[in-house]
């Protein structure tokens, strides 16, 4: 479980991620994180967040968000909002790293998405852009359904064009990664 000072890094989309606020600090009200990407890092792919807000207050270097059809860069000081619904994607527009203070509300199980994203990258999991590998993927999109979906085809396209591989994930044990660990007395 994600806690205020922890620090994640993705080593294939170049994101550092330093937990402010968790969802346990806010009463699940709030997640705000300090992001930082290296000059080639990016956001693993075009995605959309439900029911999510996210706000994005660029701290440092420049950020390239593309919000449905929509380009925008954003330097230091700028705000970036994302509504809930709308596909999205980011990455660092400069030569050196950028930062952003980032808000996302309600905070939902993102801490959980981000520490796994991580782990799987480090497992060697995913692809070159840090998207989980096939099989990953079937579970990781079932697990984190109310934080985040594929941003095409539509929804219950995606769902339908996975469950075969969900049950094959389930089948050779991927999904112990979302088992929920046993409380110890």
């Amino acid at each position: 479980m994600a806690h205020a000072g922890q620090v994640i890094e993705n080593p294939l989309s170049g994101e550092r991620i330093r937990f402010h606020k968790t969802a346990a600090d806010t009463g699940g009200e709030l997640l705000e994180i300090d992001l930082e990407l290296s000059p080639d890092g990016h956001v693993p792919g075009m995605h959309v967040h439900p029911i999510q807000e996210e706000r994005f207050e660029v701290t440092k270097g420049a950020l390239r968000f593309k919000m449905g059809r929509r380009k925008v860069t954003a330097r230091a000081g700028d705000v970036v909002v994302v509504p809930p619904g709308v596909r999205h994607r980011f990455a660092n527009a400069g030569d050196g790293p950028a930062g952003a203070r980032v808000q996302v509300r309600p905070a939902l199980r993102m801490e959980e998405l981000f520490e796994t994203t991580v782990a799987l990258a480090k497992d060697g999991r995913t692809t070159r852009k840090g998207l989980p590998k096939p099989l990953d993927l079937a579970l990781f999109v079932r697990e984190f359904d109310r934080e985040v979906q594929g941003a095409f085809p539509p929804v219950w396209v995606q769902r339908l064009t996975l469950a075969p591989l969900a049950w094959l994930a389930r089948r050779r044990g991927y999904h112990a990664r979302y088992a929920t660990e046993p409380a110890i007395a």
